[in-house]
């Protein structure tokens, strides 16, 4: 039997950081995502977000790749969120996130930090956050 513990600090963002996730659908699309992702053998630890973005604690399993998480939560939750028409255009996600490893140690102050995001933005916008986060893990970012 194989054992494994790797937590990935996840983060997406909406297309074009639209400002589509209101306090309302945010609630509504991050109760989606934490069912979904039991369905599929996710073990999600954490979720919250801000207008245009989301935070996620995850733990990979044996069989599982950062892609293939993003791709699950991403797309899926795009596919649910047009379904039940909560925007008023079509909802997309970035092609891009983050995502960065987490240790034992550090997880409950990642998880603080991710449940305590609408006052975090209110004095740090996802821009800066960004920013930083690209400078605080040394991510080169690639041109296109």
């Amino acid at each position: 039997m194989s054992y494994t513990k790797i937590w990935v600090h996840l983060v997406f963002s909406t297309k074009n950081r639209h400002p589509y996730l209101t306090k309302n659908i945010r609630y509504k699309l991050q109760n989606h995502i934490i069912e979904n992702c039991k369905e599929k053998s996710i073990f999600l630890t954490a979720i919250n977000g801000y207008t245009e973005h989301l935070h996620c604690i995850i733990s990979l399993g044996k069989e599982q790749t950062i892609a293939k998480i993003a791709q699950l939560i991403k797309g899926e939750s795009a596919y649910w969120m047009n379904k039940n028409m909560l925007t008023d255009e079509t909802f997309m996600w970035q092609d891009d996130y983050f995502a960065v490893s987490v240790s034992e140690s550090n997880l409950e102050i990642v998880t603080r930090y991710i449940k305590n995001q609408e006052e975090h933005h209110r004095k740090k916008s996802f821009h800066n956050e960004a920013k930083e986060f690209v400078s605080k893990f040394k991510f080169e970012l690639q041109k296109e």
